[in-house]
């Protein structure tokens, strides 16, 4: 096993507090609804970077012991299981108004594997590379296990990221690229300019932690130059650069398939999911879409169809 622990503790250092009423309503609304199943509440996103979880759609992610002590149908427990995660929203009121979120269900052993090696698409280590909040957790050794996934999602990022650039390149450039890549992965409305500026927000976070993980990378890695941001140079056999290409080939296509599956099974969990899918497109694209009167009352007719009305305008890339 790849020895993670610098890793680990850079992580841990860079945590980003949660410290919030509105976040603290959240938690205590999902910990009455999901008892003893819910083992951690994760917080990333723009809420999370923004520091405002009143305006906005906050995003979560409960971390559960297993899906079968989570429902209490077996259909919902199977298609968290087949396809992670479930989603699905939730509104509380406040002293302050009401917190608004999405929040997506997925268990501690499917964190664990999902931001490991072992996972080939993107969906689960880009996201937790990125800058997470730890709300709540139910025990310290959860809590490990949490930060140690945060580190192999980290490891995986930059491993299968790596072989894209030339052999020196800046470290911003390592991150932005992964970015780019995984968000070419899935069915994504924002643009390049965007996703550039995930890493102008939080490039602090991502130095430190990949200044952290170059001694457990598989390749050799050396640094050219101590500015800020460093130079880095890695020596990757030709071989390995040709076999990242083709994967990251493989995963476009078979993340763009991942997504259309996951909105079609948002539909029958999220509330006014039609809806909120058009308002995130329209936010991070400009493309702006109506669901047709007459398809109304057949979300997934009207799902269909939209997609392809969008797709055409370059609503998803």
């Amino acid at each position: 096993m790849t020895d993670l622990s610098r890793l680990v503790d850079a992580i841990h250092r860079r945590h980003m507090a949660v410290n919030s009423p509105a976040i603290d309503a959240l938690q205590m609304a999902l910990l009455e609804q999901y008892g003893t199943a819910m083992i951690a509440l994760l917080f990333y996103g723009s809420c999370l970077r923004s520091g405002d979880h009143q305006d906005g759609l906050v995003d979560l992610y409960v971390i559960v012991d297993s899906y079968r002590h989570t429902y209490n149908r077996w259909l919902p427990a199977l298609a968290n299981k087949l396809l992670p995660p479930n989603v699905f929203y939730l509104e509380v009121p406040t002293s302050a108004g009401m917190v608004r979120a999405k929040y997506a269900i997925v268990s501690l052993e499917d964190l664990e594997h999902d931001t490991s090696g072992r996972c080939f698409h993107s969906y689960f280590w880009a996201r937790f590379a990125q800058p997470t909040g730890i709300a709540y957790t139910r025990t310290p050794e959860v809590e490990q296990r949490i930060y140690r996934a945060f580190a192999q999602a980290v490891h995986t990022f930059l491993t299968r990221t790596l072989p894209r650039l030339p052999a020196s390149f800046e470290a911003g450039e390592l991150w932005q690229q992964g970015l780019l890549l995984t968000y070419s992965a899935e069915l994504r409305a924002e643009r390049p300019e965007r996703v550039m500026a995930l890493y102008a927000a939080s490039s602090e976070y991502y130095l430190e932690v990949l200044d952290a993980a170059l001694d457990s990378l598989p390749y050799r890695i050396g640094i050219e130059s101590a500015t800020a941001p460093p130079r880095l140079h890695a020596r990757i056999p030709n071989r390995r650069r040709v076999l990242n290409r083709v994967a990251w080939t493989l995963r476009r296509v078979q993340g763009k398939l991942l997504s259309v599956l996951r909105l079609l099974k948002a539909l029958f969990t999220f509330q006014a999911g039609v809806e909120y899918i058009l308002w995130k497109i329209e936010r991070h694209s400009g493309v702006k879409a109506k669901v047709p009167a007459r398809l109304e009352k057949h979300p997934l007719l009207a799902s269909l169809v939209l997609f392809w009305q969008i797709r055409r305008r370059g609503g998803f890339r």
